[in-house]
């Protein structure tokens, strides 16, 4: 059986977790969709939204003490319902990351070309062979060393953040804040429907930490990874909570009491806080610091699903896919796949969509099959800890697989408008094919399961 090289460290792990979340993308989009749900309200959104992610990576973190495995949720869910459904959990799963990596690919040609801009050059429709070079540049780092393209997506990362929090201190120095903003930024609005409005925000929120599970798909190249794996997904869903409800606040001060509707209406947030209390300059370096940002997702998330594919197909799916490179140790074969079907995801459908539409369309459908895994790894650890004969924990376990259930709810019902109607159904369509794979590849019901460590 092909084995991936056990090479990389904690900063590799926390950098894939990282990328994948992409937490520029929350700054420069989410809070906006947040804020049109509950108004000033919405640090509050984040921070309760913060509490429940973590309630949901604790099963991802009991699972990682586990088992180190390639195949993440697969792995996990194999482990406590069997192959067939682990299979069909993995499937989902390669989806999310899938439709996370194109939508990522996209961003990084609308950021690239509203960089441009200012220098007076008009990328167009020419975003569509930004994105497309830059899956073809992750590529290339995906194949040859995920130590070299691990760094490289914390350091990206850390870089565009760091822009962001310049932005965030440069409000708080300008703006005089009284006691009763503070305490809008904390509580529900009765202008946007109190406790309802936040409870729609809440969706946005949840939306914003997918993805931190990437880590776990490096279970087998990760030194010690029953220590390195639990804290990189911890850690990140800790961090970038406090990121969130940080720049949430900030945003809504700098828009001001009276200018929640133009925060929850603008299209490009950072860019308008930036010229109101930076310079043009810092607009333009955000930008690209969010181009950079989002080429570091399109990197983890293709990373990230070649090794979900690369799982699957050594579990029985694809011998060819289920090849290591002899020098570099990666999943290439599954490396090369991953990133043809996003560059075809990217020039086929682009074409017919603007670019914040393809990230919407793509990253909705993404996130529709990550809540579906969410709930079967929660739903796994619940059943885990009965096993064990921890009552209590197994009790505990419930309450995510719960907010996911009405998160899930909320994304269908009232019914979205067309097209956005449209995308359960394309997850229900791709989960429903793992049935016929399994049809035509009996073998990975009887795959052997991942051992614990």
């Amino acid at each position: 059986m092909a084995s991936l090289i056990s090479r990389l460290s904690l900063p590799e792990a926390v950098g894939l977790s990282l990328s994948v979340i992409s937490p520029t993308v929350t700054a420069a989009f989410n809070i906006t969709l947040v804020a049109q749900a509950a108004g000033p309200a919405a640090p509050l959104v984040f921070a309760i939204g913060s509490v429940a992610m973590a309630l949901v990576a604790l099963s991802f973190v009991a699972f990682a003490h586990r088992v180190a495995h390639a195949g993440s949720a697969y792995a996990y869910i194999s482990h406590t319902f069997g192959s067939r459904m682990g299979f069909i959990a993995g499937w989902t799963l390669l989806l999310t990351y899938l439709g996370f990596t194109s939508g990522f690919a996209a961003l990084v040609g609308s950021f690239s070309g509203a960089a441009l801009k200012y220098f007076g050059i008009e990328v167009g429709h020419w975003w569509i062979a930004i994105g497309a070079a830059s899956v073809l540049v992750a590529w290339w780092f995906a194949y040859r060393d995920m130590r070299l393209a691990g760094r490289l997506m914390l350091v990206l990362e850390a870089a565009a953040v760091a822009g962001i929090v310049f932005l965030c201190i440069c409000i708080l120095r300008q703006v005089q804040v009284d006691a009763g903003q503070i305490e809008a930024s904390f509580r529900p609005s009765a202008k946007f429907n109190g406790w309802a409005g936040l409870g729609f925000g809440m969706v946005f929120s949840i939306l914003s930490f997918a993805g931190f599970e990437g880590a776990a798909t490096l279970g087998e190249e990760t030194i010690n990874p029953r220590r390195n794996i639990p804290i990189a997904l911890l850690g990140t869903v800790l961090g970038s909570g406090i990121f969130f409800v940080f720049v949430a606040y900030c945003e809504v001060i700098g828009f001001g009491p009276h200018g929640i509707k133009d925060l929850a209406n603008s299209q490009a947030p950072l860019d308008d806080l930036a010229l109101r209390y930076a310079t043009p300059h810092l607009a333009i370096a955000l930008d690209i610091a969010a181009a950079t940002s989002c080429f570091s997702g399109v990197l983890g998330g293709l990373a990230a699903a070649a090794r979900v594919l690369f799982a699957l197909s050594r579990a029985g799916l694809s011998s060819t896919l289920a090849g290591v490179h002899p020098v570099h140790g990666t999943p290439a074969p599954a490396v090369s796949l991953t990133a043809m079907l996003v560059i075809l995801a990217v020039l086929l459908w682009g074409s017919f969509a603007g670019a914040g539409d393809f990230y919407s369309y793509t990253s909705t459908i993404g996130v529709l099959a990550l809540i579906l895994v969410y709930i079967g790894v929660g739903g796994a650890e619940m059943t885990e800890a009965w096993r064990e004969q921890r009552p209590l924990w197994s009790a505990a376990c419930v309450l995510g697989p719960m907010l996911l259930l009405w998160v899930l709810y909320r994304n269908v019902y009232p019914v979205p408008e067309f097209p956005n109607n449209l995308w359960p159904y394309v997850a229900v369509a791709w989960v429903a094919g793992s049935w016929a794979l399994i049809r035509l590849r009996p073998v990975v019901t009887s795959a052997p399961l991942p051992d614990y460590w």
